[in-house]
């Protein structure tokens, strides 16, 4: 019996360790995935009850640059509130008070910025660097001062909140594209069938909500003819335009509009050599339509078959080996190219950084032509790197000219498709911003995709790129997207439709008072698309707001809608497209029309714009709608009498008043006449003789009623 104790006392404590190490083990997991307290406020909206001077923005105080700093009017009380985004756990807020601090103030947290618990309270603050522990879960997070301690205002170099987010599951990078894209290579079966099938869905569906992307693998496809219709990208896998060689056609006509193609919107051709079946590929289109990265084996023809009319488009880091054959199209813009020719001109035809366009002839021929773009950078795109999907993010380029893919490998950064959120329709706004928040570029696949809250951009870099024109619609009138007052965010590809209840704005790149250098890595906007009604009723007070410095621009069309369903003066209502507050923005390819008041309207300072179309909205009821003061008419392109310097090159507006065809405009253009404010290339046309301009700009300029009905422009050269 003795002998047999040791043996049962050592299994026991063998059992014990046995059992300890298993507990151990099984905390370890949750241990390992609570996620360290992080730096969540840095670039991310932020607001205040006031600011001392534009010098002093509350954006400095979460911009982790201890040189700057927000500062507040000489009052009590005085707040600065963060959104976070989304909910966070809280632990500690950091402020970097200036010598003008509060003696007294609270940390405040909500959940919805309305209503307030206070985390943290004092009233023997001393100022300098104070560190304070805080619990509690929150979305927005303030600091509430109740007594200074200087005669000055309240002033904080940095203000930080710290805390972990858990949105739930981490969100998975890269997946499937989803339905609506249709991945093709040389051995698929029922290429051409396949196309047929979507155009014939797709020709006409001007709001209609299918969505579609073509994306072909890098080869030789024989014999095809690609006709595009509504919310249809066309595009190549591969990292070059000739990697991916269609022996056949790219087409866009006008049929389904009895051969009128000023509706053909919503679509796109891009990274795709083509070799024309007669030696021409025809691409009559209008706004929204973009030709970018294109090699074309021959002509281009821009008009529909009979030469009926076209209204504009846009051409970019392309090669057309042949003559551009611009026919019956009454604007267009070409940037970073390369042509063969260019046949003739209507009203506005405007080139920058192209090989082989024509001479500025401005006003005859209507030619205006620069030998460079000052700032420029590409379109991201998708493309296969062997088996693996990755998009290329393109450099930067100064005084660019020609294409970025001719003369060798393109200059630019490969980002695997895994780094990106694939989204798909269904996903929620909130799942968005948590892709975002985890650090997670969007591609947005073909849908159409309704958001109750705003899509918060706020990381430096974050790539949004939609495929077949995906379309953002705003609920509850919220904005549909902001972008944070970082470097280098892009966002291409996609439409905003404006919803039924009325959003203050749309698209918000950088918050107000935004005041960061952004000139090495700016953040821009290419082939995005706004819309106020057409599809139904909408409304927006403003649709676009720039508020970031650097900004580029490049290529968008910003529409009230003129046609199709919810259209009225009041039914979709929206007074401006797009105000610019930021400085060194620059419009390249600026399509903006039909707003209730101003199309335009720039506040910062060196702004330029490279094209830019305008249509006046039709349908003013009277001139008692459009009177603006004592002025006949809202400009269609307006720079505020605050800013010394703007320049614009190739700028036309047209008007169409089919309702009274009585109202008069007192000008196209408003700017103040300064030494550096100049405009190269202005024209305003009376459409049919409906409405009519009295000036150019200003009061400089020939009036459009001598020419009656037979829409003769009215030009002005350079101004002043």
């Amino acid at each position: 019996m003795p002998a047999v104790g040791p043996p049962h006392r050592r299994s026991l404590i063998a059992a014990l360790v046995l059992a300890l190490a298993a507990a151990l083990l099984a905390l370890a997991p949750a241990t390992r995935a609570e996620a360290a307290p992080t730096l969540l406020s840095q670039g991310k909206p932020v607001t205040a009850s006031s600011t001392e001077n534009a010098g002093t923005p509350a954006t400095a105080a979460v911009d982790g640059d201890n040189g700057t700093r927000w500062s507040s009017a000489f009052s009590d009380p005085q707040w600065i509130r963060v959104d976070l985004g989304a909910p966070a756990a809280l632990s500690q807020v950091e402020l970097r008070w200036e010598t003008a601090y509060a003696s007294a103030y609270r940390i405040e947290i909500s959940q919805n910025g309305t209503d307030w618990s206070t985390a943290y309270s004092t009233t023997t603050s001393t100022g300098g660097t104070e560190t304070l522990n805080v619990s509690g879960t929150a979305r927005y997070v303030r600091v509430y001062g109740t007594a200074r301690a200087t005669g000055w205002g309240y002033s904080l170099w940095e203000f930080k909140v710290y805390g972990t987010q858990d949105g739930g599951p981490t969100l998975p990078g890269g997946g499937d594209l989803g339905p609506n894209v249709h991945v093709i290579d040389p051995s698929t079966p029922g290429i051409q069938a396949k196309l047929d099938e979507v155009f014939e869905q797709q020709e006409s569906a001007q709001f209609g909500s299918g969505r579609h992307a073509f994306l072909f693998k890098p080869g030789t496809y024989n014999g095809l003819n690609a006709q595009i219709g509504f919310y249809t990208q066309i595009a190549g896998l591969g990292l070059k335009p000739d990697d991916t060689l269609i022996n056949g056609d790219i087409t866009v006509d006008a049929g389904w509009f009895n051969g009128n193609a000023t509706q053909n919107f919503w679509r796109s051709a891009e990274n795709l050599a083509v070799n024309p079946v007669n030696g021409t590929d025809r691409w009559a289109v209008s706004q929204a339509s973009s030709f970018r990265r294109m090699h074309v084996k021959g002509g281009l023809n821009l008009s529909p078959d009979g030469y009926g009319w076209a209204s504009g488009g846009y051409i970019a880091d392309s090669k057309v080996d042949g003559q551009v054959g611009n026919y019956s199209q009454q604007q267009w813009y070409t940037r970073d190219s390369s042509i063969g020719g260019w046949s003739n001109s209507v009203w506005n035809q405007v080139f920058s950084g192209t090989v082989g366009a024509p001479a500025t002839g401005f006003p005859e021929p209507k030619y205006t032509t620069l030998a460079n773009t000052p700032v420029s950078r590409e379109k991201p795109f998708l493309y296969l790197d062997g088996n693996e999907y990755k998009v290329f993010a393109p450099a930067l380029r100064t005084n660019a000219r020609g294409t970025t893919w001719e003369s060798g490998t393109p200059q630019g950064q490969s980002i695997p498709l895994s780094d990106f959120y694939v989204v798909k329709p269904g996903a929620s706004a909130a799942t968005i911003n948590q892709a975002v928040s985890q650090g997670l570029h969007l591609l947005f696949t073909p849908g159409v995709y309704h958001v109750d809250q705003t899509i918060q951009v706020n990381r430096a870099g974050t790539i949004v790129l939609g495929l077949g024109l995906a379309t953002i619609i705003p609920d509850n009138g919220v904005t549909a997207m902001r972008v944070g007052d970082v470097d280098g965010v892009r966002l291409a590809g996609f439409l905003i439709d404006a919803g039924t209840v009325n959003s203050s704005t749309l698209l918000e790149v950088g918050p107000q008072g935004a005041s960061a250098d952004h000139a090495a890595n700016p953040t821009t906007v290419q082939d995005v698309y706004i819309r106020i009604g057409g599809a139904g009723p909408g409304k927006a007070t403003t649709s676009m707001v720039v508020n970031s410095d650097d900004t580029i621009i490049d290529h968008t069309w910003v529409w009230r809608a003129d046609h199709g369903d919810g259209v009225g003066w009041e039914t979709n209502r929206a007074d401006y497209g797009v105000r610019v507050n930021g400085d060194d923005v620059l419009a390249t390819g600026l399509f903006v029309e039909h707003f209730n008041k101003y199309d335009v309207e720039w506040y910062g300072e060196r702004g330029r714009t490279i094209f830019f179309q305008n249509e006046k909205a039709y349908d003013a009821p009277n001139q008692a709608a459009i009177q603006n003061g004592t002025t006949k008419g809202y400009a269609a392109y307006r720079v505020d009498d605050s800013v010394t310097t703007h320049e614009g090159w190739g700028l036309g507006s047209y008007c169409y008043y089919n309702v009274d065809p009585s109202i008069r405009q007192d000008h196209g253009f408003k700017a103040p006449v300064k030494p550096g404010v100049k405009f190269h290339s202005l024209l305003v046309v009376s459409l049919g003789g409906n409405g009519h301009y009295e000036h150019v700009i200003n009061d400089t300029g020939p009036s459009t009623v001598p020419s009656g009905s037979s829409t003769v422009p009215s030009t002005v050269t350079s101004f002043p």
